[in-house]
């Protein structure tokens, strides 16, 4: 599945300024551009360096331009005492859509969490996403019916002073 002109790579904090444009893309695609807060100060903050509270993995495009991305969390341990990775955002930039790219950010994706050990990967699906869901379902994901999504939305809070 590798592309010679998308190899997939993990995220830099020289990325930042370029990968905070595609998360805005993303926000707008699932309708809370309006909620996005994440600035590429922020991202350097929480994503590199001994503290990093994700991984990201990016394909890179022509000229260095990064193509897509692929956020993950990890939660230690859950009842069979192996961490479960969970994929918090998967996106193409539309002029590289149609490349096999997520899928190979998946895929590598994959092989992070077999590294750690984990015992399975999750993530959330919007329901109107049809490509996402056919591109899951050559993994082998499927639709998780023993749980139902919910949450508990808190008030913002002020970071300054």
């Amino acid at each position: 599945m590798a592309h010679d002109r998308c190899p997939i790579r993990p995220a830099r904090p020289e990325d930042a300024e370029a990968f905070i444009g595609m998360m805005r893309a993303l926000a707008a695609f699932e309708g809370y551009l309006p909620r996005f807060r994440v600035t590429a100060r922020d991202l350097r903050t929480r994503a590199f360096g001994p503290g990093a509270q994700c991984g990201i993995l990016v394909a890179q495009g022509e000229g260095g331009r990064l193509a897509g991305y692929a956020v993950w969390l990890v939660q230690a341990f859950t009842f069979d005492l192996r961490p479960t990775v969970t994929l918090k955002e998967l996106f193409v930039d539309a002029a590289y859509r149609n490349r096999g790219i997520a899928a190979d950010l998946f895929a590598h994706l994959r092989r992070e969490a077999e590294c750690i050990g984990a015992g399975q990967i999750t993530w959330l699906v919007l329901p109107t996403n049809v490509g996402a869901k056919r591109l899951y379902r050559r993994f082998g994901g499927a639709p998780d019916s023993d749980w139902e999504h919910w949450r508990l939305a808190l008030p913002e809070v002020s970071t300054e002073g």
